[in-house]
């Protein structure tokens, strides 16, 4: 993220100030929550991850990364457990089916694609391309190299391209 602090500071120990170092980071962890858990509620994906990272706040390491790599992976963690107590895709009512909308054509397929790579290389889109962090920082949440995460990315790049019929 480019809008990370000069001097990077730990957690504060009390609530109030816990809030004011975590709010900078709120909507890039709703946008990775919302994309890694599409029928979960986001909201209550990045309030676990608030929970955890209070919890776990004696943990962060400023070290082994910036504090939006430490709470974007926190939110990816939770994001997956989420991912994996909601429903099964068998089980939707008649109000939860998708509406055909010609509008939205186009973005359903991106997101048809985005479904069919890898769990890695989902990861690695999402945090660099939806949650805009940076490569260090995606390095940092996905727990690899940045050389990993490089390589990660052009590979997704490459199926997407093939999914969607993009010629360069």
């Amino acid at each position: 993220m480019t809008d990370e602090p000069a001097v990077v500071v730990g957690p504060p120990a009390h609530g109030a100030g816990f809030v004011e170092w975590v709010r900078p980071y709120l909507p890039a962890m709703a946008r990775l929550a919302g994309r890694l858990a599409v029928r979960a509620d986001r909201d209550d994906i990045v309030q676990d991850a608030l929970a955890r990272a209070w919890a776990k706040r004696s943990q962060y390491d400023a070290s082994r990364g910036a504090p939006s790599a430490w709470l974007l992976a926190i939110t990816a963690d939770q994001a997956r457990k989420a991912a994996r107590r909601s429903r099964p895709a068998g089980e939707f009512d008649e109000h939860d089916r998708p509406v055909s909308r010609p509008d939205l054509d186009a973005r359903m397929d991106v997101d048809h694609a985005l479904t069919s790579l890898s769990a890695r290389q989902r990861l690695a889109v999402d945090c660099y391309y939806f949650a805009d962090l940076s490569i260090a920082d995606t390095a940092a949440v996905m727990g690899c190299s940045e050389g990993t995460v490089k390589s990660t990315l052009s590979d997704a790049r490459s199926r997407l391209r093939t999914l969607l019929e993009v010629s360069e």
